[in-house]
């Protein structure tokens, strides 16, 4: 574990644990066992690239978890830059080196290095499938681990093509278009093997993400290896139904091999390449779609079936599943776009087609009463969150409501922020610091005053509650009932918090219908 580059100071060393990789020794902070860098895989290079990941070497000597490590290789960044945050609220941590294809690191708090039996929070990043990194600062997991006595844990993956380059069908290695998610079960098996010497209950793991990280926890509900792994999960704004499928995955990797100049009998090419050249072969073949070219693949191996069609995945239906979304997720996606806040009704005629085609004219009428002070842009916005994310949370909830074996419960959050002159109101990722009770180190996100705290006061519990025990409610919300396609009840997060039957009906009837 030679990857760390500096220490927190001051800096009061941990004792060594023992791991089945090997003992490890991080530090203490206010009360807290931190472990930053924590190896779970051999670096994913040479004859690895592409493939499953394995576990490392054993080593014998303490190795130093007190540093942030490496993030995996960005889609559009050189390896070796910093991720740099590409959200409002999502910047990198201090410290946090550059990227790398030796990744497969990640990081745990815990109150203690006892036999605590804590619940065992998994978090995973969102940045799509192509960026992102466990070690950004709005992930920071000391006050969620304080708070709820949890043991709280962060994951860096491959990404883009590095994790999800399908070679299945042609001559490579079957299970290389799931390799990212495939290093996720390397870590939950690491966890499963040894969290228990880090105070944290094996019996009792929740994975939980945010936009493509809700995606990865609901692809690792249909993962046989996955199975027993996690037993609680929650998606954020991430609703994944499906994988990418076999042929669309074979057709990306075909281009950029042609992109290469390597057949498919010469593979092995693959494994001596610079990063650098593999990348530039990606960017050339999806320079449009650099966040959605490479994702995980419907292999029929490793990912033997979507997990949320035509129904929810039998595989894990004994997990109880917290899922939701934010009122209007793609702000964040538009602010910088040229004309927001000043698009027309003519605009939103186009940009409403664009999204859902010959549902548009119902769709924004519906949403315009639900909405009336909302202008164009906001309009436009609100049939971008309900097309992209709100309409497959709702069929998400239904098939694993559906399902009867654990309980699924629904929210939505409407509490909007001030920043940016109030123009994000309820955007894409701005529930993360609140859950995480990192509320002062985002302020640049969330806004000053002591509302952001009163909503993460709100939040923050609940998601502790349903990783201890299933359940979200605590003496801080009104009751919320699980999610039934009789009832549709869905918890509105706001400063004033409240149950509400079948939210939005009349925008949920177009999108179904």
């Amino acid at each position: 574990m030679t990857h760390v580059l500096e220490t927190p100071a001051p800096l009061v060393r941990g004792e060594a644990v023992a791991t089945s990789n090997g003992p490890v020794r991080g530090y203490r902070d206010g009360g807290l066992h931190i472990f930053k860098g924590l190896r779970y895989g051999a670096p994913p290079v040479g004859v690895l690239r592409f493939g499953p990941p394995i576990r490392p070497g054993f080593w014998t000597e303490p190795a130093d978890a007190v540093a942030l490590g490496t993030p995996a290789l960005q889609a559009g960044l050189a390896p070796g830059e910093k991720t740099g945050g590409r959200n409002a609220g999502d910047p990198p941590a201090p410290g946090e080196p550059g990227t790398g294809e030796d990744c497969l690191f990640f990081n745990v708090w815990t109150p203690g290095v006892d036999a605590g039996a804590r619940p065992v929070m998994v978090w995973l990043h969102g940045g799509g499938f192509a960026n992102g990194s466990g070690g950004a600062a709005m992930y920071d997991g000391a006050a969620l681990a304080r708070r709820g006595d949890v043991v709280t844990v962060t994951v860096n993956h491959r990404l883009n093509l590095f994790g999800y380059l399908h070679l299945g069908d042609l001559g490579g290695h079957p299970a290389s278009g799931v390799a990212g998610m495939l290093d996720i079960v390397l870590a939950l098996e690491w966890v499963r093997d040894n969290i228990a010497a880090f105070g944290g209950d094996p019996g009792n793991v929740t994975v939980f993400g945010e936009s493509g990280g809700g995606w990865k926890v609901c692809l690792l509900q249909a993962i046989p290896a996955a199975v027993g792994l996690f037993h609680k999960a929650i998606v954020q704004s991430g609703p994944g139904l499906r994988a990418i499928p076999r042929e669309a995955a074979t057709k990306s990797a075909t281009a950029v091999l042609e992109a290469l100049g390597i057949t498919s009998g010469d593979l092995s090419r693959l494994e001596t390449l610079p990063a650098e050249a593999i990348q530039a072969a990606a960017a050339s073949v999806s320079a449009d779609r650099l966040m959605s070219a490479f994702a995980p693949c419907l292999d029929g191996v490793a990912l033997p079936r979507d997990p949320f069609h035509p129904d929810a995945t039998p595989l894990s239906a004994g997990v109880p599943l917290m899922i939701g979304t934010n009122k209007d997720e793609t702000t964040l996606f538009n602010l910088g776009t040229p004309g927001f806040g000043q698009w027309t009704e003519e605009d939103l005629t186009k940009r409403a087609n664009m999204a859902v085609g010959d549902k548009a004219l119902a769709l924004v009428a519906a949403l315009r009463a639900a909405y009336p002070g909302y202008s164009p842009t906001h309009l436009i916005c609100a049939v971008q969150t309900v097309a992209m994310m709100w309409a497959n949370s709702i069929t998400l909830a239904e098939r694993k409501s559906a399902q009867g074996d654990a309980r699924a419960f629904m929210y939505q959050m409407t509490w909007e922020t001030p920043v940016a002159r109030g123009s994000l109101r309820s955007p894409h990722a701005l529930e993360i610091p609140l859950v995480f009770d990192n509320v002062e180190a985002a302020r640049n996100f969330v806004g000053r005053g002591e509302a952001p705290q009163r909503m993460a006061d709100q939040m923050a519990p609940a998601w502790l509650a349903f990783a201890r025990t299933g359940d979200p409610n605590t003496p801080a919300l009104p009751h919320w009932p699980a999610y039934e396609a009789a009832s549709r009840a869905t918890m509105i997060f706001d400063l004033e918090s409240r149950i509400e039957t079948d939210p939005l009906r009349e925008v949920r009837r177009i999108m179904q219908a």
